[in-house]
């Protein structure tokens, strides 16, 4: 700790800070705008300029980049001197001349940290009257909106793209007094991480281009937090709504999870919720032909086709757990399914399993970045885990820290810390099936069939013993060793592995190397989906398990079982029930085989709780009342539509009215989801007696909204399920629970760095404690055991294998969904190796068929250089499921 003086007063800061995140952290506003808590400090825009003194008897001073000056002891600074204070102010005045007047009609205005720092400045007189520079824009895809004559040079988006997210089509360009950023010719930003622009860079060059298509201001969307559903990281969103319609999500922060930054895919891959062909009200099926009816014809036609019968539930790693808990409330404990495929539940339970053993340390999200030494055995991260991913790109910079802290540079120091370090990176070791997207910071990449990935990693745990795998060749085992030696050499080793290769071998042996490596080393596994590993903790039959019992109807919650088995298989288990009655919020081809539908509630409309790959419990809650809108709409949460069900079967009274209700009957019959009931606080809660607005102050139109339906304006929608209101009549500000910040907003304030105000130390965590509740830090620990390594798989060269590939748009269920993505999803293929591409006589866009068991899939070829012998690749989502268990064959041109 360190003692900073600042403007007469004394205060205690985190001495090895620099002054403006010091300062920032205290509360105090200093201008700036190419400094970022996750991007460190340059000084190139001069803007956070103070006036330093040498000693309390110096009056004269001189001026310091705040940014660029270290919080050290006795240090005496005025942010309010007259010369400091005049010079913030020349800088925006001289940032001014170029940039465009044009608040008014710019996307960012509003929501511009440019805007907030002249206001802050008190820069109000234009004074330059001469010809502002001007540049062409570029054509960057479907996500981002360019607007190059906004640009203030502060540098922000590409120290992010290239050095923070590590993409290498975009940078700077210059010529004589003009530079311009963007990328060498107009074309699709490649980045999975490009949608982070719009909230990095500090004006309007960059734009949500989604949000453009139906905008409206940031002050005129109703917000919640929320928790993205694209995979299982938990990363926490803040999605806005306007007219009903999901119009924007935005990073919600969170300092364990995903800090300041979301993939692609989470941030723009909410499309699906708007779609017009979703079930917005229940409906009699029978084949094509859908009849909508009414809440209580559709419960009164279950209850009746349901009384009396045997029910067989389908859950949902997708769905909630208390819908979940619902649907085994109904059909009870034996009759319950998890609605996963035996493998993929094997899988997930054993992942669940591991992270509950004694001497397994699982780190967050933030904590991976600090790790100097990194294995990962068998998965893509960018494609199954992207915002992991990201983690992982920032660990690899530990080294030229650790190098620039043997000079006494501190880390925050951006540029200095590059030029110590050049290309120095701390090792990163990857075993995948092809090559991945974390190549380029991979110390040592191998391309393997899964048996050998496995085989490769018990190698390594048996080297970080001094122990040597048997029938290995040579240089796999000298390779092995070699990260055995690099993992136990390092201070804090990590391993990565998971679920995508449908391999359990693959994470027992990255559980052997974390357990062999003992005392710092980490673990973290990746499971498919937002709630996979609450239905691990949760419990159940797998789909095949369910299906081969006797049972009358079939009550599926949120899953379309033509993503986990075969359509063939799906089909034959449904023709065994008199009644398919399924609940979702999307068109599927499972919700397409329905007797009656359900119309259940997005992530969008309703509140839950879902458990994140770390073991972390989250709860996301509802954006807007659907209803509010469309009077006819009944999307309800799919636990109110089971309860509704079972009360009326039953004979009951309905004693789940509230979330609080479900939730607190989870934690006493589910032992190993009882910290749920800590995720956030109960509907109950007040801050001076207020619930939580999930508008802003600012908030306009409320009461022309209906005017087409009505111009008496009704009530507002009343919460009870929460601490929120739809309202702007409601607490905003700082003070609250962190989970139910709905937006950040600060008084000077409205750009995404008002997240500073709700931060403990600026770039650090929120007040009070982030998001979430670990489960696995709760739960008993699980002794040490000792697993085996897998024989060898001999290939066979007459036949092939089929080797999951997935792809961070294509392999989602509702990113193929949303239009926004079309243009990113890749085309269904097969991939096959060169060599193996020789051996077929097959060359790029040739067809072939792959038939596996019973189901025959025809799909173009892609060849490629980097894929294992006799293994061909599957594109996950993009083609019918099938086995991969088995050898396949191959006819080409059929």
């Amino acid at each position: 700790m360190a003692t900073i003086h600042v403007d007469g007063k004394s205060y205690e800061v985190n001495g090895s800070e620099n002054l403006l995140q010091a300062c920032l952290s205290l509360g105090l506003d200093i201008p700036y705008f190419c400094w970022h808590p996750s991007l460190g400090s340059v000084g190139s825009c001069r803007q956070c300029a103070v006036t330093q003194y040498a000693n309390p008897e110096d009056t004269r001073g001189r001026l310091v980049m705040s940014c660029m000056t270290p919080a050290t002891d006795n240090t005496y600074i005025s942010i309010e001197d007259k010369e400091a204070t005049e010079f913030r102010a020349s800088i925006v005045e001289f940032l001014m001349t170029n940039h465009p007047h044009d608040c008014p009609v710019c996307e960012e205005g509003g929501h511009c940290h440019l805007q907030d720092m002249t206001v802050m400045t008190q820069h109000d007189r234009r004074r330059y009257r001469f010809t502002k520079r001007t540049h062409h824009n570029q054509e960057l895809g479907s996500f981002i909106a360019h607007e190059m004559n906004r640009c203030i040079a502060c540098y922000r988006c590409v120290r992010y793209y290239k050095d923070y997210a590590g993409g290498t089509d975009f940078g700077v360009f210059a010529n004589a007094s003009r530079v311009y950023f963007g990328r060498p010719e107009s074309g699709t930003l490649e980045s999975e991480f490009s949608g982070n622009l719009t909230e990095v860079c500090p004006t309007g060059v960059f734009t949500d281009k989604t949000h453009s298509a139906r905008y409206n201001r940031k002050w005129d969307m109703q917000y919640a937090p929320s928790v993205c559903f694209g995979c299982s990281s938990g990363c926490n969103i803040s999605p806005g709504e306007r007219y009903g319609e999901i119009r924007r999500v935005e990073n919600r922060f969170n300092g364990e999870v995903n800090q300041y930054f979301l993939c692609d895919k989470g941030r723009f891959g909410t499309g699906y919720v708007n779609r017009e062909d979703r079930p917005r009200q229940p409906q009699f099926r029978n084949g094509d032909a859908a009849a909508t009816v009414t809440v209580d014809q559709a419960l009164d036609q279950v209850i009746g086709q349901l009384q009396g019968k045997k029910v067989l539930g389908i859950g949902s790693p997708r769905a909630s757990l208390e819908s979940n808990y619902a649907l085994r409330e109904l059909v009870g404990q034996d009759n319950y399914s998890t609605g996963m495929s035996q493998k993929e539940q094997n899988l997930v339970e054993l992942a669940a399993s591991i992270m509950q053993t004694q001497g397994i340390h699982n780190p967050n999200m933030r904590e991976i970045e600090s790790y100097d030494a990194v294995l990962i055995l068998g998965e893509d991260l960018t494609q199954t885990a992207p915002r992991m991913a990201l983690s992982v790109r920032q660990a690899a910079k530990n080294k030229a820290k650790e190098m620039a802290a043997k000079t006494r540079t501190p880390d925050w120091l951006a540029e200095p810390v590059q030029r110590i370090g050049q290309d120095a990176k701390s090792p990163i070791y990857i075993l995948a099936a092809t090559q991945t997207r974390l190549a380029d910071v991979a110390t040592g990449e191998v391309v393997a069939s899964p048996n050998d990935i496995a085989r490769l990693g018990f190698a390594v745990a048996a080297a970080v013993k001094g122990e040597v795998l048997t029938g290995l060749a040579d240089d796999a085992k000298a390779f092995a060793q070699t990260i055995a030696d690099t993992l136990k050499a390092a201070t804090k080793p990590l391993i990565i592995s998971g679920t995508s290769l449908q391999d359990p071998a693959i994470m027992e042996a990255a559980a052997q190397v974390a357990q062999n490596l003992g005392g710092n080393a980490g673990l973290s596994l990746t499971v498919p989906e937002v709630n996979s590993m609450g239905l691990a903790l949760f419990g159940g039959l797998s789909l095949e398990q369910a299906f081969a019992q006797d049972f009358d109807a079939v009550v599926i919650v949120e899953n379309d079982l033509t993503r986990r088995l075969p359509v063939a298989q799906v089909k034959a288990g449904l023709d065994k029930a008199e009644t398919v009655i399924v609940l979702d919020h999307s068109e599927t081809e499972t919700l397409k085989l329905a007797d009656i539908v359900l119309s259940a509630a997005s992530f969008a409309e309703g509140d839950g709780t879902v458990v994140s790959q770390e073991g972390r419990a989250q709860r996301f809650y509802q954006v807007y009342d659907p209803s509010y809108y469309k009077p006819d709409y009944a999307i309800k949460e799919s636990w109110r539509w089971l309860h509704a069900i079972e009360t009326g079967m039953k004979g009951k009274v309905v004693d789940w009215t509230l979330l609080d209700d479900v939730i607190d009957d989870i934690v006493k019959n589910v032992p190993a989801l009882e910290a749920i009931q800590d995720v956030a606080p109960d509907a109950g809660y007040r801050v001076h007696g207020l619930k939580i607005a999930r508008e802003p102050r600012r908030y306009s139109g409320r009461t022309a909204m209906r005017a087409g339906i009505s111009v008496h304006e009704p009530k507002q929608p009343t919460d009870l399920d929460s601490a929120l209101t739809y309202s702007m009549e409601g607490y905003v500000g700082t003070q609250n629970a962190s989970s139910l910040v709905p937006f950040a907003w600060a008084a000077g304030w409205n750009s995404p760095q008002a997240w500073n105000k709700y931060q403990d130390e600026v770039g650090g965590h929120l007040k009070g404690g982030d998001s979430g509740v670990r489960l696995f830090d709760r739960l008993a620990k699980r002794p040490a055991r000792s697993y085996v390594a897998p024989t060898a798989v001999v290939v066979n060269p007459e036949s092939f294998r089929l080797v999951p590939m997935h792809h961070i748009f294509g392999s989602g269920e509702f990113t193929i969904k949303t239009p926004a993505m079309e243009s990113r999803i890749p085309e269904a293929m097969f991939a096959v190796a060169e060599q193996d591409a020789t051996r077929l006589n097959v060359q790029d866009g040739q067809r072939i068929t792959v038939k596996a068991g019973e189901t025959s899939i025809s799909l173009p070829v892609q060849v490629i250089e980097y894929l294992p012998t006799g293994y061909i690749g599957y594109p996950i989502g993009l083609a019918p499921t099938v086995s991969l268990a088995e050898p396949v064959s191959v006819a080409v041109g059929v």
